[in-house]
């Protein structure tokens, strides 16, 4: 067959099973000329994506950004050649960019989708996120737009082993998230065989229902079952809805149909299968609009004042982070911050007393804290997501994926390192400072002072992409007055004269004690240089190669493993031409126990006395010859 159509009516069960057919030999066309993907698991799903187009979904193709649109994530995001497919039926991709460029250099169709196409929320490909983000989305419609969009979410089989998809179905029910509809392709087969439950569609429907929502259960390849399983979600109240569809991989190419070994691959004999599958078709649909509604108009006060903390002052920067937090939902109000159960902690309780309608408790659930982040700016709007430093390494594909997503998403992490304390290894961040510095585009803070922290965060939240800001949990006195600024990118120099002999950089709780043991050299006769590093990323490489050039000698300290910290943030400023300095690096290499904070600081080896120490050792090596 080959047809060409447009749609300027609602179309019947016998056309919609056309358009899935056109569905599945436009996935098997693009995999066949890329040479690679994954036709068979977008084959399974043509006829719930066909449904959903033509008769459910409310999107405007050409106005992306419309605030009423529904929303589509494709959580099975290797199953991106349906995906296209669809795009080429509603018009809004060329079925020659499909067939010429998909999995291309430079094309913006890749392997997985990203939002490099204008209508796709977020990155998918890591099994296991898009319910997560879902929810986020459909929570911000809720809770905060108060628009009647749905969101729809495509699931594999395969990924519902994954515990983060069972965060966001607690999550949803207990929300109760009746806007928000998975639909779950239950194909049997993964990647290297059956799936756990295969077709056994109650094993899944009794788990769903057990967090609260509604299941439907249908054959996923019956269009007139997938339109009433969509209609009931739809007239569902009060419960997120399961469409549990019993498909098959592969569906209507008996070669690789409901077979093993085909995952991931092009067909073998694509030309057959698309005489099989009824021939090239040219359906062009029309997918309805939503009724147009208003954008938000989110303002706020500019000038609300930030707090202000008196020198020689002690305070937590985690309580400088709550009150600042609070202050920046003041003056901006599109800013919504999301806890893990330890707002009281963190701090971020403070934000909640203030605005509480824009605070979202996700319980212990990080995953599905940075999820609903995601979520919530896929709207639009600033997130601020904060727990324990130490947790969010759980949650780490997911900050990933983020920034593959190009998300504007800001991350606080609090009790950070050894000097928490006595509650020991477990609740300890030593990993976060690298963890959140590989991530691509991050922007990473570590303040020592309460002023310093309030700036940060209003800072952080003037920069695009994924902001990190690290605040200890004791307190330490307050260094910088007010007004100081502190740009992103920036450091200060605290110590300074042309006689210094060694540089002693540290960040957060180990500034205070490289100033203390500037002191100590001091005494000896010894001048040292004090930096704070407080933007880890980006640092100051100006004033760090100036440093380098009068001193020679860099001791830096840090409350963090000796991977990927403070140091290698340090270093990453030479090489390249530019000579290396000599450098000590005081890091925790140990595995460190329960402890007093001092107790712990001394045994990890960053107290200032083991500074001094170092800086000590240090300039009595002498500097090696540099080349000009």
């Amino acid at each position: 067959m080959n047809s060409t159509a447009t749609q300027d009516r609602v179309l019947n069960d016998a056309q919609v099973a056309e358009l899935a057919q056109q569905l599945r030999v436009d996935a098997v066309r693009a995999a066949a000329a890329a040479g690679s993907g994954h036709p068979t698991s977008s084959m399974s799903a043509a006829e719930l994506i066909a449904v959903l187009l033509t008769r459910h979904l409310r999107y405007d193709f050409d106005e992306p950004g419309e605030p009423a649109n529904d929303h589509l994530i494709f959580s099975k995001g290797h199953a991106s050649p349906l995906l296209y497919a669809a795009y080429v039926a509603v018009g809004a991709v060329t079925e020659e960019e499909l067939l010429t460029t998909y999995r291309k250099f430079g094309s913006r169709l890749e392997g997985h989708p990203t939002p490099k196409l204008p209508w796709v929320d977020v990155a998918t490909g890591s099994l296991g996120q898009g319910l997560p983000i879902g929810v986020g989305v459909a929570l911000t419609g809720k809770r905060l737009d108060r628009l009647p969009y749905r969101t729809w979410v495509l699931c594999g089989d395969s990924e519902l082993a994954e515990g983060s998809v069972w965060e966001a179905m607690e999550m949803a029910g207990a929300e109760g998230l009746d806007h928000l509809t998975a639909i779950l392709d239950i194909n049997r087969l993964g990647q290297r065989g059956p799936t756990r439950h295969a077709w056994d569609l109650d094993a899944y429907a009794r788990r769903i229902r057990a967090f609260g929502w509604h299941t439907v259960e249908i054959d996923g390849h019956d269009v007139a079952a997938v339109d009433q399983a969509m209609a009931e979600a739809e007239a569902t109240s009060g419960r997120p809805t399961a469409i549990i569809a019993r498909t098959r991989k592969g569906r209507g190419v008996a070669e690789v149909e409901d077979k093993e070994g085909f995952h991931g691959k092009p067909l073998p004999h694509p030309d057959e299968a698309v005489s099989e599958l009824g021939g090239i078709r040219h359906l062009r649909i029309h997918v309805r609009p939503p009724e147009p509604a208003g954008r938000p108009r989110l303002g706020g006060d500019p000038a609300a004042p930030l707090p202000r903390y008196t020198l020689g002052d002690q305070v937590a920067t985690r309580d400088a982070f709550g009150a600042a937090l609070a202050v920046l939902g003041t003056r901006r109000e599109d800013v919504v911050v999301l806890d893990g159960e330890v707002g009281d902690s963190t701090r971020a309780q403070m934000f909640a007393k203030e605005h509480r309608d824009r605070y979202i408790e996700c319980y212990i659930a990080e995953q599905q804290l940075i999820a609903t982040a995601v979520g919530v700016g896929v709207r639009g709007r600033l997130p601020f997501a904060s727990t324990f430093a130490a947790f969010l390494t759980r949650a780490h594909d997911f900050l990933r994926m983020a920034a593959i997503s190009r998300s504007d998403l800001k991350v606080v992490g609090s009790h950070s390192g050894v000097s928490i304390g006595e509650d020991g290894p477990s609740q300890m961040a030593l990993e976060d400072l690298a963890m959140m510095r590989a991530l691509h585009g991050s922007t990473v803070l570590y303040p020592c002072d309460a002023n310093q922290t309030a700036k940060l965060i209003a800072g952080m939240a003037g920069r695009e992409g994924i902001g990190y800001l690290r605040t200890t949990r004791g307190e330490t006195p307050v260094i910088y007055g007010p007004d100081e600024e502190f740009p992103v990118g920036g450091c200060k120099v605290l110590r300074s004269s042309p006689d210094d002999q060694v540089t002693l950089i540290g960040a957060g709780v180990t500034l205070h004690e490289a100033l203390a043991a500037a002191d100590q050299l001091i005494a000896d006769g010894t001048r040292a240089r004090v930096i704070d590093l407080y933007s880890v990323k980006p640092v100051d490489t100006q004033t760090l190669r100036a440093a380098a050039g009068t001193t020679g000698r860099f001791v830096t300290v840090e409350d963090h493993h000796p991977e990927g910290g403070l140091a290698d943030a340090v270093l990453e400023s030479f090489g390249n031409g530019h000579p290396m300095p000599l450098l000590t690096r005081l890091a925790v290499h140990t595995m460190p126990g329960s402890a007093t904070p001092a107790q712990q600081m001394h045994a990890a080896g960053i107290n200032a006395d083991a500074i001094a120490a170092a800086a000590r050792k240090l300039v009595n090596t002498k500097l090696p010859a540099l080349g000009g």
